[in-house]
């Protein structure tokens, strides 16, 4: 799979101005990290890059000690620098920067285009140019043999609550890039949300993408159990977006590789 590409970096050790000791607190910066941080400058990612069912690096992420997002435990540390996202605990951030501590928080990728742009501002955050540069091409040339023809079959997803994605995600944008074509836009919405289950099964798609449940028992998955559902699923393809889908990183060629052979398998009548 186009993904098992993009290993830790174990190249050239830190130098210069570079921090030493780095810390991220967010899911998606721990994968940036992971992947392009000299040996021993990250020293700790988040307790959810462990995750199997949320982090595709859960087992790289064995290899780190993890935090839980806390000013004091990250301050414990001494860290040079925190990796963050725009939407972690503006409190927390707060309390570094009052500590003197640098916090970089970066973007959500919203798009395919989004994701070098993400690579690269963590590689020049670790002093690391030359390594986000290589990841970049790969990722690039995975990208263009991963591209679908347009117009493909019709696919949708469908989460607990009833949540579906709209247009300006990375998701549908994945999607699109594989070659399905994303019922959303026939429903005219732009924006993600919860969509009534009988527009779904009107809509009839060729391709449904849930999620993997988690262990216990939720009411907002009770929807994912309706008889209705299971009908259209049964005359559908069916996958589940996993890991490889939460954050705008080079893993996306993963789930696009499985989109591939998806759309492979409904345009074979399987």
């Amino acid at each position: 799979m186009a993904a098992a590409g993009f290993a830790l970096a174990v190249a050239s050790p830190v130098h210069g101005d570079a921090p030493a000791r780095v810390v991220s607190m967010n899911l998606c910066t721990d994968q940036l990290a992971m992947m392009l941080a000299a040996p021993g400058q990250l020293v700790s990612v988040s307790a959810i890059a462990r995750d199997p069912l949320s982090s595709v690096m859960h087992e790289a992420a064995a290899g780190y000690p993890v935090n839980h997002g806390g000013a004091e435990e990250i301050f414990l540390l001494r860290p040079d620098l925190v990796l963050a996202g725009v939407w972690s605990d503006p409190v927390t951030v707060a309390m570094l920067r009052g500590l003197g501590i640098e916090v970089a928080q970066l973007e959500v990728a919203d798009s395919l285009e989004d994701i070098p742009e993400r690579v690269m501002e963590v590689a020049a955050l670790l002093g690391r140019e030359a390594e986000g540069q290589a990841l970049i091409g790969r990722f690039e040339t995975d990208l263009a043999v991963l591209a679908g023809s347009p117009e493909g079959p019709r696919a949708a997803f469908y989460y607990p609550n009833g949540y579906t994605l709209g247009t300006g995600s990375l998701s549908h944008d994945m999607l699109t890039h594989a070659g399905f074509t994303h019922i959303v836009e026939e429903l005219g919405r732009d924006a993600s949300g919860r969509v009534a289950l009988e527009l779904l099964v009107l809509a009839a798609p060729d391709l449904v993408i849930g999620s993997e449940p988690y262990a216990g028992a939720s009411r907002s998955e009770e929807i994912l159990r309706h008889p209705a559902l299971g009908t259209l699923v049964s005359g559908a393809a069916g996958m589940t977006s996993g890991p490889d889908w939460v954050c705008g990183t080079p893993h996306v060629t993963g789930a696009l590789a499985d989109l591939a052979a998806v759309r492979a398998g409904i345009e074979a009548g399987e």
